[in-house]
């Protein structure tokens, strides 16, 4: 997926796969990672996601990286949250007391950056990504994070004939296969179905499976 696409997709407002909720299975699931309050967590290509706000809520400081400047922007106006904007390398920052946002390319961030991380969370990114482009942010993202570093990680599974992504079907093998490399991988739970309002729904789709996984950085 070109860039053009996504900041396209937020300046047209076409953002069906944003939840303003936050995801539950965030929330059911993110206690088994033990990551203590304080741990900093990365959430990539988060979006205005307001699982950013739960997160920071547990006590963590959490740094999302997104292309989309609005995103940021509309991230912290409807948390009402107060926010500074400054350069950071190739990034440009919204940081707040306890999130921030760095506007850019995720690629551009640096190994040293990534190995101040304890904690990772992905419901968007992997799924987000076509085949060719889910190995190199795989292994950009996993051989910078430090050892013991522990990520909770949300796929979407769907028969591919059905539907083109975004998002992509991702099932275990993939999963497996990509981050088996750097990690312990451990399936936590499954989901199987959609809800009755997803948008999903008006492109064929009638089923779906969500996989939870913890990843464990060796």
């Amino acid at each position: 997926m070109k860039q053009d696409f996504w900041l396209e997709r937020w300046d047209k407002k076409q953002i069906g796969f944003h939840q303003p909720e936050g995801h539950p299975l965030l929330r059911e699931h993110w206690s088994q990672l033990s990551l203590v309050p304080n741990s900093r967590i990365l959430v990539p290509l988060c979006g205005k996601s307001r699982d950013m706000l739960w997160l920071a809520e547990q006590g963590h400081r959490v740094t999302g990286v997104e292309l989309s400047a609005i995103a940021a922007r509309e991230f912290f106006e409807e948390a009402e949250l107060t926010y500074r904007r400054q350069r950071v390398g190739a990034f440009d920052c919204f940081v707040g007391d306890q999130v921030e946002i760095r506007v850019g390319d995720f690629f551009d961030l640096p190994a040293a950056d990534l190995a101040r991380f304890e904690g990772f969370y992905d419901r968007a990114a992997l799924i987000a990504l076509p085949e060719d482009m889910r190995r190199a942010y795989v292994d950009h993202l996993m051989s910078g994070l430090r050892r013991g570093a522990t990520g909770l990680l949300i796929t979407f599974g769907y028969d591919p004939a059905i539907m083109d992504g975004p998002p992509f079907n991702v099932d275990d093998e993939d999963v497996g296969e990509l981050y088996g490399r750097y990690a312990h991988v451990d399936l936590l739970a499954e989901r199987r179905g959609l809800p009755d309002s997803d948008h999903l729904r008006e492109r064929g789709l009638t089923d779906a499976r969500d996989g939870i996984y913890r990843i464990v950085r060796r």
